[in-house]
C-alpha cells in the first residue's frame, strides 16, 4: 500500500526554512501545531509558508475554543487564498494547548458542532449561533471580492482516540489520526477505527489514516537516551509524566492505561509535581516545554525504556521496518513530529522516506 510522509513541528522563526527543506525532500505535506501559550500563531506562521512554499500540503492543528468560529474559519479561507488546494485541517480536543492552561479536552459533541458551523462558514452559508446570549446569523461576506477562497473543498481530519472519537470519524467521513508509539498496538487501533468505519456505511478502502509518530533515527550503537535521543524521543516520553501529574493534581482522566513499568518514575515525577507553584496552578510548570524539550528538572524521571517505549526510536534500519509494519497495516500516511530546535532530524526522516520509494 503507498504511504504518504509528512512531517510536524511547532511554529517558530524557522518554519518557512523547514517547510521548504521539507518540499525539496518530498515530503507530501507539513503540518503545523496549534498552542499559543507554547509558540507562534499557527495561523500567522502558516500563511508566511504558504507564501514561501510551491507545492507541499499544508495543515493546521485547529483545537476548537481557542478562537471564534467566524475567525477560524476566515484563517482558513485566508490560507486556501494564498496556497488553493494544498490545505488540510486537522481538529482535536486538545492536550497540549487547552493543558497549558489548567483546561481538560473539549467535549466531542462541542467539537462536532465547532466542526460543523465552520465547515458551513467555508462553504459559504450562512450560520446561525448564539453570540452574548442571543441567537445571530453569521457568514464569511463579500466572497466575490476575491479576498478569501470559499470554493475549494479542504479535508478534514480528526485526532481521535477513544470509541466516541472514532465514531465521531467515522460519522463526518474524515481522515482519521492517531498518535503512535507501538506498530503492533497501532494495528489493533486502526481495525478499530476500521469497524468504526463500517458501522458508520463507508467501505474500508475510502478511510484514510494517519499514524502520529515521533522518535529518532539513531546511528548503530547510539543509546536512546543520549544527547538526540533525549532532545528528539524525550518529549514523548516526558508526555506521561505530564499525563500523570493532570490526572493526579487536576482529576483530568488520561486516555492511556499507565504501563505498569513506568509506575515508579511516573509516581516520583507525581510527587515532585506536587510542589510547583504555585499551587493553583501547577499547570504551567508541568507544561513548561511540553513536546518541544525535556526540562532539567524532569529529565531524572525519564528512563531509556521509557523513550523506547513510546516513541519510533533505533537505527534507521529498525524504523524502516517499523514503518513498514504501519503500511503493512493499513494506514496511509505516517507523520514524524519534530520538536523545535531539532528541525535537522527532517533530514533523518527523509532516508526512512526514501526507503519507500
Amino acid at each position: 500500500m503507498t504511504l504518504d510522509f509528512t512531517c510536524s513541528f511547532p511554529p517558530g522563526p524557522h518554519s518557512i526554512e523547514w517547510a521548504q527543506r521539507a518540499e525539496e525532500l518530498g515530503y507530501r505535506r507539513v503540518y503545523l501545531h496549534d498552542s499559543p501559550a507554547l509558540y507562534w500563531d499557527v495561523w500567522v506562521t502558516l500563511a508566511r509558508v504558504a507564501d514561501n512554499t510551491d507545492s507541499i500540503g499544508l495543515g493546521a492543528l485547529v483545537i476548537p475554543h481557542l478562537r471564534h468560529v467566524l475567525a477560524t474559519a476566515s484563517a482558513i479561507a485566508t490560507i486556501e487564498h494564498v496556497a488553493p488546494g494544498r490545505l488540510a485541517v486537522v481538529v482535536g480536543t486538545g492536550f497540549t494547548a487547552r493543558r497549558a492552561m489548567g483546561l481538560g479536552a473539549v467535549k466531542l459533541g462541542d467539537m462536532e458542532e465547532y466542526i460543523r458551523i465552520v465547515q458551513a462558514l467555508w462553504r459559504g452559508e450562512t450560520v446561525e449561533m448564539e453570540l452574548e446570549g442571543k441567537r445571530r446569523a453569521i457568514r464569511l461576506q463579500n466572497p466575490e471580492l476575491d479576498l478569501i477562497n470559499i470554493r475549494d473543498p479542504i479535508p478534514l481530519f480528526i485526532a481521535a482516540s477513544g470509541p466516541r472519537g472514532r465514531r465521531l470519524t467515522a460519522k463526518l467521513g474524515a481522515a482519521w489520526i492517531d498518535n503512535v508509539a507501538d506498530e503492533e498496538r497501532g494495528a489493533a487501533t486502526l481495525e478499530q477505527m476500521h469497524t468504526a468505519w463500517r458501522d458508520g456505511g463507508r467501505t474500508r478502502e475510502t478511510l484514510q489514516a494517519v499514524a502520529w509518530v515521533g522518535g529518532a533515527v539513531l546511528e548503530d550503537g547510539e543509546p536512546v537516551d543520549g544527547p538526540r535521543g533525549i532532545a528528539l524521543a524525550g518529549p514523548r516520553a516526558a508526555m506521561l509524566l505530564h499525563r500523570a501529574a493532570d490526572t493526579a493534581l487536576a482529576g483530568h482522566p488520561s486516555p492511556l492505561a499507565m504501563r505498569p513499568e513506568f509506575a515508579a518514575s511516573v509516581d516520583a515525577y507525581v510527587a515532585h509535581a506536587r510542589r510547583f507553584q504555585p499551587a493553583e496552578a501547577y499547570y504551567l510548570a508541568n507544561h513548561r516545554g511540553h513536546l518541544m524539550a525535556v526540562r532539567p528538572d524532569e529529565r531524572p524521571f525519564i528512563t531509556a525504556e521509557m523513550i523506547r517505549r513510546t516513541s519510533f526510536i533505533g537505527s534507521a534500519a529498525d524504523i524502516i521496518r517499523r514503518v513498514g509494519a504501519l503500511a503493512d497495516a493499513g494506514f496511509t500516511q505516517v507523520v514524524f513530529s519534530i520538536p523545535p530546535g531539532q528541525e535537522h532530524a527532517i533530514e533523518d526522516w527523509g532516508r526512512v522516506r526514501r526507503a519507500f520509494g
